[in-house]
């Protein structure tokens, strides 16, 4: 099981598959970024990509197998994460797959470290766009994780957790499930919190996931205007992936190409594949 341990104590759970250019996969799932979120999407990125590339997916920090201090979320520290993971590989570039909330993540990595990506898929970009969607629409994701604590308490919380470490499909847990499921002395560590401490840290988290200020959330939404790697764009079809969004991305970055919106329906899958695994070997250093 590989892992990697950072300065704070977190720990990173990822796994490599196939030989060739790097690929770094970012999960959807916002709080719960982890390699198993892929097994419902419309296609496996390890399964298919691997067959051309080397594949690297990781559970980002308080989600699936990784753990981490219960600190508010960080696309820095997210980034900063995962340039550890190909550091630990020996990888300086890789390219970038990623999809719904993993998109976010993707931005601030090419933000933070433009030179070690070098193209990024981007499918159902999360982000706000006025005429179908408010911030709201991302802080209520967390309505169940603040009034569950404050209705029944941290022991119910830490059972929660235990029975489903899931965020997405088990929000009461709070978004530091995996650790509370599988760590007794930080069960401890959140048993010894007053309850309203406990749910200021869920408020923290939740506004380090989805700030204000930036359609984007994780980057300045000026910074589109000349990121500096080449972008697939998988658009969006719900409030939370808005497909309007997705065109004005492929609007405004210098090198993006934007996919018809039913790119996942069971007649396009195959040529949608086809597409990603050329974009990225068009995009592969020489």
């Amino acid at each position: 099981m590989p892992e990697i341990e950072r300065p704070d104590g977190a720990r990173l759970h990822y796994e490599v598959s196939g030989d060739g250019f790097p690929v770094l996969l970012l999960a959807p799932g916002g709080a719960d970024s982890r390699i198993g979120m892929w097994e419902s999407n419309f296609y496996h990125p390890v399964t298919e990509l691997s067959r051309h590339f080397r594949v690297i997916a990781m559970d980002q920090r308080y989600a699936g197998r990784s753990t981490a201090p219960a600190e508010p979320f960080s696309y820095e520290q997210g980034a900063a994460d995962q340039l550890a993971v190909l550091d630990e590989l020996g990888i300086d570039q890789a390219h970038i797959v990623s999809a719904g909330g993993g998109t976010a993540q993707a931005w601030r990595l090419a933000h933070d470290a433009p030179q070690r990506v070098s193209s990024i898929v981007a499918q159902t970009p999360v982000g706000i766009d006025p005429a179908v969607n408010s911030l709201s629409t991302y802080l209520r994701q967390f309505d169940e994780a603040m009034r569950f604590p404050r209705a029944e308490g941290l022991t119910s919380v830490i059972a929660a957790a235990q029975r489903d470490s899931r965020f997405a499909a088990n929000p009461a847990a709070g978004p530091f499930a995996g650790r509370l499921h599988s760590d007794p002395e930080f069960r401890e560590q959140v048993l010894a919190l007053r309850r309203e401490r406990y749910i200021v840290r869920v408020v923290r988290f939740r506004d380090g996931l989805w700030p204000a200020g930036s359609a984007y959330f994780s980057v300045p939404e000026e910074w589109m205007t000349r990121c500096p790697a080449p972008l697939l764009l998988l658009p969006g079809s719900d409030s939370a992936h808005p497909e309007l969004l997705a065109k004005r991305i492929a609007d405004e970055a210098p090198e993006a190409t934007l996919l018809d919106a039913d790119f996942a329906s069971a007649g396009k899958r195959a040529e949608t594949v086809g597409t990603i695994v050329s974009f990225l070997t068009t995009h592969t250093p020489r």
